[in-house]
């Protein structure tokens, strides 16, 4: 049993001995062409799929390649639907033609090719598979929650490649780089496996790829060959590409291929530098639903347990203390708590307070630094008379905004 919404008292407490701000610097070059590259890209707005709000051109288009294929006598399905069947087919066929401007001979011919390499590639058939790729699974490449408005979402993780013996063994030979692709091929599957393919539905997932330590050369080729295989049997099916510890140079390397990529593919873009993962996953994805490592609350065996618990979001500025008050705990209860602050890098502490006078408060967790890779903290306490607990983050010492998040539950002593 949860008790009433916690109150949070929030204090401007700047260490006295602190140096005055700084004149603010200039802005260098990277920074400044990273702003200007992604951040004045329109935002992508997805498709509905509802044929009444297509243009009439839109609808004409639809109506002459359902005409075309009915004419190839190419019945096939697609993850399960009958191309035309109903409405969850026009959700397909639009991708097809959204992928080509509408622009039915090419539609036609994208929609074709993909039948056929689905046929030989056995894709329908994929998650059937073991592929052995176990020290993989939750790492590299996985299914992960969903964002605000429902898209599963999909984290990349190439990192551990930079291990060599890691990369031979994925990618020594072009048999095990055909098997890898197969095995990143079925993760996508996975996600797709859990769209809805109808008109107003999610219909797309989200894709949030770190970069960090990532291998680019020794990666070329796998990245080359899972770009083309996505690009060319799976349009329309990302709505949104999440980059995040976004190094310097990769504004100059989307400055080379940018040219090539269409607009409505870069208003798909979002960039997030080192440093400001959390603050752009928040944005799109609720901490309860973003893994630990990001800056979230959700653990893997969180998702053994049905849906997670929703969190509150609060911001702490620089130079803030902020105090979060559960009150209403009654004696035998035990409460349980996590919380996580976006590149911590400040001090956190929590305290019981008795509300009975001549008790002592009692530290649960004393003030100590909390690094900034540090993840979510998880704690309980179980009080032995009525009082409230005081969760303290303390940012004084920081001139920079950070988002946090926390959530709680209360349960009651069953004793009788």
């Amino acid at each position: 049993m949860e008790s009433s919404s916690p109150l949070i008292s929030i204090h401007q407490n700047p260490h006295p001995e602190s140096p005055p701000n700084p004149p603010p610097s200039k802005k260098s070059f990277v920074t400044s062409l990273m702003e200007t590259t992604f951040l004045r890209t329109p935002s992508f707005k997805e498709d509905t799929y509802f044929v009444s709000h297509l243009k009439s051109s839109e609808r004409k288009s639809l109506q002459e390649l359902k005409d075309k294929l009915l004419a190839s006598q190419s019945l096939d399905s697609m993850w399960g639907i009958p191309l035309l069947a109903d409405d969850k087919a026009d959700v397909i066929l639009l991708k097809f033609l959204r992928a080509r401007d509408f622009k039915v001979e090419d539609s036609l011919h994208m929609l074709l090719s993909c039948l056929s390499w689905r046929r030989d590639f056995g894709a329908e058939t994929i998650l059937d598979e073991e592929l052995g790729f176990e020290e993989l699974e939750g790492t590299v490449a996985y299914m992960y929650g969903c964002d605000r408005e429902g898209h599963p979402v999909c984290y990349n993780d190439y990192g551990v490649f930079r291990d060599r013996d890691m990369f031979e063994k994925v990618f020594g030979d072009d048999e095990k780089l055909q098997k890898f692709l197969r095995w990143r091929v079925q993760v996508l599957e996975r996600g797709i496996k859990l769209l809805d393919f109808k008109p107003g539905g999610v219909n797309s997932i989200i894709q949030v790829t770190d970069l960090k330590d990532m291998p680019k050369r020794e990666l070329r080729a796998a990245s080359n060959h899972i770009l083309s295989l996505f690009q060319d049997n799976y349009p329309e099916m990302v709505a949104r590409k999440i980059f995040i510890n976004v190094p310097w140079y990769f504004s100059m390397l989307y400055s080379m291929f940018s040219p090539f990529l269409t607009q409505r593919t870069k208003s798909k873009f979002v960039i997030s530098k080192e440093g400001n993962v959390v603050q752009t996953l928040y944005k799109f994805i609720r901490p309860e639903d973003i893994p630990v490592q990001y800056g979230g609350l959700s653990r893997p065996s969180d998702l053994q347990n049905g849906p997670p618990k929703p969190a509150s979001e609060f911001t702490v500025k620089g130079g803030e203390k902020v105090n979060i008050q559960i009150e209403g705990i009654e004696a035998g209860a035990t409460i349980t708590w996590d919380i996580v602050v976006g590149g911590w890098d400040l001090e956190y502490g929590a305290e019981f307070v008795p509300i009975a006078e001549g008790s002592y408060t009692i530290a649960v967790g004393k003030p100590r630094k909390i690094a900034a890779t540090e993840e979510a903290i998880h704690n309980s306490f179980t009080a032995r008379e009525a009082g409230k607990m005081v969760l303290i983050v303390d940012n004084a010492a920081s001139r920079r905004r950070k988002v946090a998040a926390y959530r709680y539950v209360v349960r009651k002593s069953t004793a009788v």
